[in-house]
């Protein structure tokens, strides 16, 4: 009755088990997790961001495929408008090269159906979030793994790469900084991989939702942690590192993904885009296609898009906020791994999250069931991100402070037993 390409196993896995029934059982779970902003303790200005939803323009029904004109020059602006005091390249973007979507999820549907015949080919890095695999599935779109290696810090594999290639391969998934690596494109990867697509004719698809979560330098790299300061602002963001949007890049046909999920940690506000840049030749038929497929869905809601330039100013406070509690959280994970000698942090260099290596005596599944059943604490194993072997945890950056703290604590204490 059913299509092959939602044949996909519907069980639960064994955390998920382990988690409903410590619940049941009245457990105070300490969730190092966390991923939605909205219940992680910021402070929103709920009164510009209700009050942004509440436009008399909505009555008008405005079918404009690409989206609103004034939504996408905000988000256009957002890409002209970054910051040159912190290392950001500046750049105008054309409105005109963005497609207004409801998601990043619904962005990659957009552009697998431009790109992909059924069986054709997009190569994904590995590790990297676990969502590629359904969104291809449902496009009939077969994902081949290329490698993230870790040597002093995370680096593309160009060889594994090499090999991956096909020719039914349509184009090369990058994620800036990944999810949950935390690492960014490194300049000389982008010139390698812009060398890779030209001479096969692949497109690049950039996904840059934690774009502008970059942590100062010296949190990059274990034992040289920022340090905390009861004077400290949260609304200091100095020091941040480099890493450019790809929406500058005209070497290939490039498409960037990102939305308000991550820029102002507004999951529940359904804006999202994809920035076309590349050379003319290409861009136009792309921007083309993409405005008929994007005719055919009309997903945007009109509220939302005339929200779209308030919603995206809010990303000002929202951003310092994370950036503070991330570095925070990170600065106290190291202190608490100076302390001991069987775990270690890997190097990160922007987003949400903190990888921990491990020792291996057992499956990560089975450790992190483990720490939710003697210590109440969640953390995710490594295999849920397609790490290529056990010994790796990952732990949200942007959980609370004291639930991080004493979650780090207890998960410690269990490791180093």
């Amino acid at each position: 009755m059913f299509s092959d390409r939602t044949n996909w196993k519907l069980t639960r896995n064994r955390l998920t088990d382990a988690l409903e029934a410590a619940r049941s059982e009245g457990a105070n779970i300490l969730d190092l997790t966390v991923s939605n902003p909205t219940r992680a303790g910021l402070r929103y200005d709920e009164a510009a961001t209700l009050a942004s939803l509440s436009s008399p323009r909505a009555i008008d029904y405005d079918p404009q495929p690409k989206g609103l004109r004034q939504a996408r020059e905000a988000v256009a602006a957002y890409y002209g408008d970054q910051r040159s005091g912190a290392g950001y390249a500046v750049h105008r973007f054309d409105p005109e090269r963005l497609v207004l979507t409801t998601s990043t999820s619904e962005g990659y549907s957009y552009i697998l159906r431009l790109l992909c015949n059924p069986g054709d080919e997009l190569l994904v890095p590995k590790p990297s979030y676990p969502l590629f695999e359904f969104l291809a599935d449902l496009e009939d779109v077969k994902l081949v793994p290329y490698l993230l290696i870790y040597d002093h810090g995370w680096q593309m594999d160009f060889p594994s790469l090499e090999k991956a290639v096909t020719t039914r391969t349509r184009g090369v998934v990058v994620v800036h900084p990944n999810n949950p690596t935390g690492s960014y494109v490194q300049a000389h990867e982008v010139t390698l991989l812009n060398e890779f697509c030209r001479e096969r004719g692949l497109a690049l698809i950039v996904d840059e939702v934690f774009l502008d979560y970059q942590l100062d330098v010296g949190t990059t790299a274990p034992g040289c942690p920022v340090e905390r300061s009861s004077t400290a602002s949260p609304s200091s963001t100095s020091g941040i590192a480099c890493h450019p949007s790809f929406t500058a890049n005209q070497d290939v046909l490039t498409f960037t993904l990102s939305g308000l999920s991550k820029v102002s940690a507004l999951p529940q506000m359904k804006v999202a885009w994809i920035a076309v840049s590349g050379p003319p030749a290409e861009t136009a038929p792309a921007l083309a296609r993409l405005e008929v497929i994007a005719d055919t869905y009309l997903s945007m809601n009109a509220p939302l898009q005339w929200a779209t330039p308030v919603l995206l100013d809010q990303r000002e406070s929202l951003q310092k906020q994370l950036l503070y509690r991330i570095r925070g959280n990170l600065a106290e994970l190291d202190r608490q791994l100076a302390q001991q000698k069987t775990c270690e942090r890997l190097a990160v260099e922007g987003g949400w999250y903190a990888i921990l290596r491990v020792p291996v005596t057992k499956s990560d599944e089975d450790l992190a069931v483990e720490l939710l059943q003697r210590k109440s604490v969640l953390v995710h194993p490594g295999h849920f991100y397609d790490f290529p072997s056990e010994g790796y945890l990952v732990l949200s950056l942007i959980t609370p402070a004291p639930e991080f703290c004493e979650g780090v604590g207890r998960m410690l204490e269990l490791l180093n037993r």
